[in-house]
């Protein structure tokens, strides 16, 4: 069913409030980012007819035969860093363009009344907590010089070195926490996910993998730089970002991991590399981000797609497996959700997932608040540098908190 409201800004600001309210919800905004690849401004799903969680060695395997059972429909979820699998059929799908809203439910009119009879308060982020680093500066600088012999020997090309910054006894509105991020950071994937106790809150910039059929893509970010005080100082930012050699080494030795990734799966000859270096710009930075794309093999699966390319090339490093390994033994907390993928299945051969960065979780139960940031480690990148880099990336997340603090 398709209904038209009087006022579409004030029906997704109701939508929103409504989505909260429910056990299983998804709330997926593009922020009206321009997409070649197809996006939507808002998608809204709630209620669980059924889900697929799972984190043992077979989590793959029972999600895409989760996948193949529901075949026509849409089913949001993510994908861990430690391959953990939760994703769900919802009750209720509203997607919400411009002007109108598609109502996929049993009762339609009943879901739009209901929505409509809302009325919405100011809702206050109300953060209470303390926030610290699980990794000391020294650690950091210790972490960082290990990784850079092991480059310096050889041992691998790049890696992806991140820090938890974390509250405990946290409290929190996570529905205000997600507003007034994607006020402060409206990104093209950005995320709002709630099951049992836990809430996702991610600003996501980037797209890890999309599939339409045969055809496949994947669009790394590496390369990151402040935003300018005025539109002459962006220029010459973005200049220095696009001729750095620092910059522009990690994004390609990134391109070519995600290349070989995609050709495991992919038909003889079709991995291509559309956009190199393309400059884009955000609410707190600019960002080199590449794009990859290919002919997906005749009947493959889209998990075995996932399991060629899982986890994103970005959050890991090159060689990849060397680069996890390294991770594994220098990082001091476990990422989870941080560098997995948020998105959803519509069948065996369409998909969109982002890359989980710039990403706030909040553990109801155990009232414990947590985000990652990271950064790329090279031959050529020097400690301060990237130790700053991290606390940028984190700068959206750090301001709507500090923002809202209660003592």
């Amino acid at each position: 069913m398709v209904y038209e409201p009087d006022d579409i800004d004030l029906f997704k600001e109701k939508a929103r409030f409504w989505a909260s309210s429910f056990y299983t919800a998804c709330i997926m905004d593009s922020n009206g980012y321009p997409d070649p690849y197809g996006s939507f401004a808002l998608r809204i799903a709630v209620g669980e007819k059924e889900r697929c969680s799972s984190s043992n060695s077979k989590s793959l395997e029972q999600l895409q035969c989760f996948i193949n059972k529901h075949s026509d429909t849409f089913l949001p979820g993510y994908i861990s860093y430690e391959q953990k699998v939760f994703f769900f059929v919802p009750e209720v799908v509203l997607t919400i363009g411009d002007k109108t809203v598609d109502v996929q439910a049993d009762a339609p009119m009943s879901i739009i009344r209901g929505i409509e009879n809302l009325s919405v308060d100011h809702q206050e982020v109300g953060f209470h907590g303390k926030i610290q680093a699980r990794m000391s500066r020294e650690d950091y600088q210790y972490a960082f010089k290990t990784l850079k012999n092991h480059i310096l020997r050889g041992d691998i090309y790049e890696v992806n070195l991140c820090q938890e910054f974390f509250a405990e006894n946290a409290k929190l509105n996570p529905l205000a926490a997600y507003i007034e991020l994607n006020a402060v950071s409206p990104t093209p994937f950005s995320c709002f996910f709630k099951h049992d106790d836990l809430v996702i809150i991610s600003a996501s910039p980037e797209r890890f993998l999309y599939r339409d059929q045969d055809v496949v893509i994947s669009q790394p970010i590496k390369g990151t730089a402040p935003r300018g005080k005025t539109l002459e100082e962006d220029k010459k930012i973005i200049e220095k970002l696009k001729n750095s050699p620092k910059e522009r080494s990690e994004n390609i030795m990134i391109v070519d991991l995600v290349r070989n990734d995609l050709t495991i799966g992919a038909e003889p000859g079709t991995v291509a590399v559309d956009e190199l270096l393309g400059v884009y710009s955000f609410e707190q930075v600019h960002q080199l981000i590449s794009t990859i794309s290919c002919k997906a093999k005749k009947g493959i699966d889209s998990t075995e797609i996932f399991a060629n390319t899982f986890p994103p090339g970005s959050m890991t490093g090159a060689p990849k497996l060397s680069a996890m390994t390294l991770i594994e033994k220098y990082e001091n907390s476990k990422r989870g959700i941080y560098s997995g993928a948020i998105g959803y299945f519509q069948g065996n051969e369409k998909f969109d997932f982002n890359v989980v960065i710039r990403t706030l979780v909040y553990d109801v139960k155990r009232s414990y608040l947590s985000f990652h940031v990271g950064g790329a480690v090279t031959a050529q990148s020097i400690e301060e540098e990237e130790y700053n880099e991290c606390l940028l990336k984190a700068s959206a997340i750090r301001q709507m908190l500090s923002a809202h603090i209660i003592t």
